[in-house]
């Protein structure tokens, strides 16, 4: 075999970061050890697996062939490295989680995951459904916990949980005392809304695409909170999943309105890349999620009595 896993490490981290220099760094050797590493790796194979453009390197097709394989590859020797050391513990996880399910759920299901198992580590990161597909795609994610749907073709996609958006207002808006609204007067209202490209907003957009108008988007905000802060001041009405509001809807701070004109369901899913090696971690953690949600029909159901 000519090539070296070292090789193929400082290929991978290249093809992730873009750049030699944070090669280097991730791996822990001298940027003229990466560089070096990296064109002997070429040389060998008299291959070109990445565009030289200004100081930026990016994959060129083959490089993007081999960027899948190479990761995989990887994933497995770091699996047969703790077999061989006898480390029983699954190492670190990186896991991404959009919005909802990131603060909601999946903070708790790590939570108890680590209980579980002490010697295993979690990287959480939170973002909106689309820069969790990308993330989960480059590699820079192990698994995502997404709201939305993802239409990758290198992604798996399993389905999760079911959810439900639902529409809500203050106490002293005037859609308050009825609870419920047709088509035209959510036309009629401000929203506050979370922003596009996030699960939520790609399930609300939906809903309305037979509307004969457009919603009146008074203000997009990325964080939950924000927006059930946003709509308690009166700013508008807004549109988030159940499971968010419990609390606030249990305190009578925030009031929902049913849309029978609507369809907000939603599931969430789990996704990975179709060419990533699973890890024990990764079934572990997957394992998890779905005991700790089971036998809820929907994310609102969940009995779990410190989920808000």
């Amino acid at each position: 075999m000519k090539f070296t896993l070292r090789q193929l490490a400082i290929f991978a981290a290249t093809a992730r970061t873009g750049s030699i220099s944070r090669a280097a760094e991730l791996s822990a050797i001298s940027q003229s050890a990466a560089s070096s590493s990296l064109a002997e790796f070429e040389r060998q194979f008299d291959i070109q697996l990445f565009d030289r453009v200004g100081r930026s390197l990016r994959l060129n097709e083959l490089g993007e062939r081999l960027l899948p394989r190479a990761m995989e590859l990887l994933d497995r020797a770091d699996d047969i490295e703790a077999l061989l050391h006898g480390r029983a513990g699954f190492g670190t996880l990186d896991i991404g989680a959009t919005l909802t399910i990131g603060n909601y759920l999946a903070t708790l299901i790590g939570a108890e995951f680590l209980q579980r198992h002490p010697d295993a580590r979690i990287r959480l990161e939170v973002h909106n459904t689309a820069t969790i597909v990308q993330q989960v795609a480059g590699f820079d994610l192990d698994l995502g916990l997404i709201e939305g749907r993802s239409q990758h073709p290198d992604l798996v996609t399993a389905p999760w949980l079911d959810d439900e958006l639902v529409v809500f207002c203050a106490p002293t808006h005037p859609m308050a005392q009825r609870r419920v609204a047709t088509a035209d007067e959510l036309l009629g209202q401000p929203w506050i809304l979370r922003e596009i490209g996030s699960g939520t907003r790609e399930t609300l957009d939906q809903a309305t695409r037979h509307f004969e108008g457009r919603l009146d988007v008074r203000l997009e905000l990325e964080h939950t909170e924000a927006i059930k802060r946003a709509v308690e001041s009166g700013l508008g009405i807004g549109c988030i999943s159940r499971m968010a509001l419990r609390e606030a809807f249990r305190r009578g701070s925030l009031v929902a309105i049913e849309t029978p004109s609507l369809d907000l369901r939603r599931r969430f899913h789990f996704l990975w890349h179709r060419q990533k090696f699973q890890t024990a971690g990764m079934k572990a953690f997957l394992d998890l999620c779905r005991e700790m949600t089971a036998g809820a029909r929907r994310s609102d159901e969940i009995e779990l009595s410190y989920i808000p």
